[in-house]
């Protein structure tokens, strides 16, 4: 109970984020073509009964209790194999928990390590007689394609248990993965073959025992609460601590426009440098998510849709992402690409927690009602009107024109002149004053770009100005 209560505590109340983010790079479909797909390769079955239960980190409580239950399970397997009861017992129980717990602050361990390393004590604790030992010519195979080369932890154990008589099974197992690698999976390397094709994100690469590294898991928290909008919380977490990468000071600014604090606050924070508001494009999993949020919001679509895509194609066990999935067909829904939409509706139809969404849209482009949706009309009227191609040194004019184009996008004001201020572009940031004065709906002009003034007055000679602090960091740095 207390192991369970311990790691239900652990996960919901300490890292929900985590569980968000073990979420949103996979999409697990209830078909029979899925399940055959995966269980198609050694280790597929736990590959799969993994994603079962990631699909449900959706709802953070109810990852954080399966969680529970599985290491809950974990720590019982261990206590029936040691044979014995009393303190020394439980000690030793808990070590395997405890270090698979620890392995876990990896971000790129795949629940299927843990859930192998469950089936394999599963199938220790089955009573094999010493006369029914050569049961394993059948039992090795079968588990190995299940749960793939983590099924060396049964073979060891049961040498332990029979001693040197059951050391043929290491032989065994040792022929079994190469001559699986030889007539089935030639295709893969055999490094990867031999110690697993589906515990870890990256191939060829294995677990770090890192632990939970706080500069990373803060990204990946700040990342979390602007995937649930929770602005006011960002903007908190910002005033105490702070992470100096572009992937921070993207979702702090995000933040900051959301709530209309971007112009008097904005320097107030870290600021990166010009990708501060919008990164340009990087292929990864993760660093491009704030900036396609933010392309989202100020109603830039095309590129929401081309970052949110490439995000989802860098994700490098070739899983589809529910959260990208998600953002391509609304994209594509406020474009008015309704056939494109619908393919990646009937994916998304598949799955649990995003196939109500899905069959709404479904209705909606159904019914032509997205003009009258409250997200999707707005942003049809905040886009662009043309299509055309752009480079990232320009993305201070796309924001203009952006704002050019519908003089209500305030979001498109804040970041064209804050994306001045970043650049150094002073002529351009005053030139373009008035700009805010005539539609900014201030009420005076904002703490941040008098501060900003004052800076450019003095030529940088301003005692406590952040935006002077920021100018004279970047000098420094030769940016």
């Amino acid at each position: 109970m207390l192991v369970g209560i311990g790691i239900f505590l652990f996960w919901y109340v300490a890292y929900p984020h985590a569980l968000s983010y073990q979420e949103q790079y996979q999409l697990f479909l209830w078909t029979g073509d899925y399940f055959i797909e995966k269980v198609s390769l050694p280790g597929g079955f736990a590959d799969w009964l993994g994603e079962f239960i990631v699909q449900f980190f959706y709802v953070e409580w109810l990852g954080a209790l399966l969680l529970a239950l599985l290491f809950v399970l974990l720590q019982r397997l261990t206590v029936r194999l040691l044979k014995q009861h009393g303190p020394v017992s439980l000690i030793l129980s808990l070590l395997p928990v405890a270090l698979l717990l620890w392995l876990m602050g990896d971000i790129n361990v795949l629940l299927s390590l843990p859930v192998a390393v469950v089936l394999a004590l599963v199938l220790a604790n089955m009573r094999l007689s010493e006369s029914c030992s050569w049961a394993e010519v059948i039992i090795l195979p079968v588990a190995y394609w299940l749960i793939g080369p983590l099924v060396w932890l049964y073979v060891i154990i049961r040498v332990v248990q029979h001693g040197w008589r059951h050391l043929w099974t290491t032989g065994w197992l040792v022929g079994l993965q190469l001559a699986v690698y030889a007539w089935l999976l030639p295709q893969w390397p055999l490094q990867q073959a031999m110690t697993g094709l589906s515990y870890y994100r990256i191939p060829l690469h294995y677990p770090q025992w890192t632990g939970y590294d706080k500069d990373m898991y803060e990204l990946i928290r700040l990342d979390y609460l602007v995937r649930h909008e929770r602005w006011d919380e960002i903007v908190k977490r910002a005033q105490d601590y702070q992470v100096r990468t572009p992937f921070w000071s993207n979702c702090v600014n995000l933040a900051l426009a959301e709530k209309r604090l971007l112009a008097d606050r904005m320097f107030d924070f870290y600021q990166s440098g010009e990708d501060a508001l919008l990164i340009p494009r990087t292929r990864d999993l993760t660093s491009m998510l704030p900036t396609a949020e933010a392309f989202w919001r100020l109603g830039m679509v095309n590129s929401a849709q081309r970052y949110m895509f490439d995000t989802q194609e860098s994700i490098l066990n070739a899983k589809k992402s529910g959260r990208c999935t998600k953002r391509i067909a609304e994209c594509m829904i406020v474009n008015g690409h309704y056939q494109t939409a619908a393919k990646q509706l009937d994916i998304l139809k598949k799955s649990l927690y995003y196939s109500g969404w899905a069959k709404d849209m479904e209705t909606l482009i159904k019914n032509n009602q997205v003009d009258n949706h409250p997200l999707y009309g707005k942003l049809r009227k905040l886009r662009y009107k043309n299509d055309f191609l752009y480079s990232y040194d320009e993305i201070d004019k796309m924001l203009g024109l952006l704002f050019m184009d519908n003089q209500d996008n305030k979001m498109a004001l804040d970041y064209f002149m804050g994306q001045m201020l970043l650049k150094g572009d002073v002529q351009g940031f005053i030139q373009y004053m008035g700009l805010v004065q005539q539609y900014g709906g201030y009420r005076q002009m904002p703490l941040g770009y008098q501060d900003a003034m004052r800076c450019i007055q003095s030529r940088g000679n301003a005692p406590g100005s952040a935006y002077a602090a920021y100018v004279r960091r970047r000098v420094k740095s030769g940016k």
